[in-house]
């Protein structure tokens, strides 16, 4: 939940794996130098402080013994803030102009307090090296006000919405000579980043700034069997691999562990930190040391695609496969499908289902109703860059893509007893 809590971006969600692999004895390696790695030791890589790869080292020979991979991804549906984003109007009101970033569902972001957080460039002596600064506001600072059901009594009926019209939060009410004074600066959300930050609003040349919701992550439930929070879908995976790398650390094994946690999966994966871009394969090719071992340690290699799962849901029983739809706190969940959106096959389900029962962790499978199109995740993507065998699985949550979110407090713990058994198993 503190995780979580402190990754309110894709930005911060990196920091604070960051942060905790510093303190587990990681250390973060620079790809633009010449890797010298020592077998059993614990290393990391960012890139474009959105994504980062973890691994350690094994004892034998990478081309021998492969690689076993968890991968997630850091990124969630949430709105961003354009360039220049302030409207001012009646009253002395300030909006700001937002583009909606991933599939989100647009109506549970109304009337909760947000913050804003993200990355700036500021202005250095090299053009070509700007300096990179993260930041969070950590206070509610915008909300996006519902219509009043009085001027829509169709509302309850269905309302389809426009980002543009619809999804502009509020943030404060400015006097016009105070507001104009503020665009002068380079506006009011430059103004607020900069004094957070204690820099100059010139000396920044440009924004990645998201809104999130302000509100901590709660276990709720008669037996505070469920947690709450946005973000769940999928930094809750990131988590567990997280933690499952970490504590298995301190065994060896002869193979070499990856935790690769990839950003913009939501938008498709096509960039330089998304799992599309060639990082983990260069990265893992850099590890064995030359080609023939890099091709030889793929056939000892498998993966772990980690993202989260629908749960059957009380209310919609009808959207929902007869036979194979998972339920909250029911165990991990290896997801398939017949038209190869996820790269689980009958040999990485079986894998997968093994290290359950091993672990002593019940499982369940998620398939489509036969009427509704699924959609993919990490796995696919990957394999086009990888051949290696592997699984899709997560955890069964509700509300997925909603500004807060719901999953099972025993499957967080399940799963990661599995992520730990299968960065230790030995072959």
């Amino acid at each position: 939940m503190d995780q979580l809590d402190r990754s309110s971006c894709n930005f911060m969600a990196v920091k604070c794996i960051k942060e905790d692999l510093d303190k587990a004895g990681f250390r973060e390696i620079k790809l633009s130098g010449i890797l010298s790695l020592l077998p059993g030791q614990k290393y990391y890589i960012v890139r474009n402080d959105s994504a980062i790869i973890a691994f350690i080292t094994g004892t034998a020979p990478v081309a021998e013994s492969g690689f076993r991979i968890i991968s997630a991804h850091s990124d969630s549906p949430c709105f961003k803030l354009k360039p220049s984003p302030e409207i001012y109007g009646d009253g002395g009101v300030v909006s700001l102009n937002v583009e909606k970033y991933g599939g989100g569902i647009m109506y549970t972001w109304f009337d909760r307090p947000l913050s804003i957080s993200g990355r700036v460039a500021l202005r250095s002596d090299n053009p070509l090296s700007p300096e990179m600064r993260l930041v969070d506001l950590d206070r509610p600072i915008a909300t996006v006000p519902h219509l009043a059901i009085h001027f829509n009594r169709a509302v309850n009926e269905g309302n389809p919405l426009s980002v543009q019209k619809d999804m502009k939060p509020v943030i404060g009410f400015y006097d016009k000579e105070t507001y104009n004074d503020l665009q002068a600066r380079g506006g009011v959300i430059k103004c607020m980043i900069a004094e957070e930050l204690g820099v100059d609003p010139h000396d920044i040349l440009s924004m990645e700034l998201v809104l999130y919701p302000y509100a901590k992550a709660v276990l709720t439930g008669a037996h505070q069997e469920m947690l709450q929070s946005a973000r769940i879908d999928d930094l809750s995976m990131a988590f567990t691999g997280l933690q499952a790398l970490v504590d298995s650390a301190g065994e060896t094994a002869a193979h070499t562990r990856i935790l690769a946690i990839f950003d913009n999966e939501e938008t498709g994966s096509g960039t330089r930190q998304g799992a599309a871009a060639p990082t983990l394969r260069n990265l893992m090719h850099r590890i064995a040391g030359s080609d023939e071992d890099f091709y030889r340690s793929l056939e000892h290699t498998f993966m772990v695609s980690a993202d989260d799962a629908h749960a059957w849901h009380p209310n919609y029983n009808e959207k929902y496969d007869p036979t194979n739809h998972p339920v909250i706190n029911g165990g991990p969940v290896i997801k398939i499908n017949a038209n190869c959106k996820y790269m689980t096959d009958s040999r990485g389900a079986a894998v997968f289902a093994a290290l359950c029962e091993k672990a002593g962790v019940r499982y369940q499978w998620f398939v489509n109703h036969g009427d509704v199109a699924g959609g993919s995740t990490l796995g696919n993507i990957l394999t086009s860059q990888l051949d290696i065998a592997g699984v899709d699985v997560g955890c069964a949550i509700w509300a997925m893509h909603s500004a807060c979110e719901t999953a099972g407090v025993n499957d967080h713990r399940d799963i990661t007893a599995v992520f730990n058994l299968f960065f230790t198993q030995d072959c």
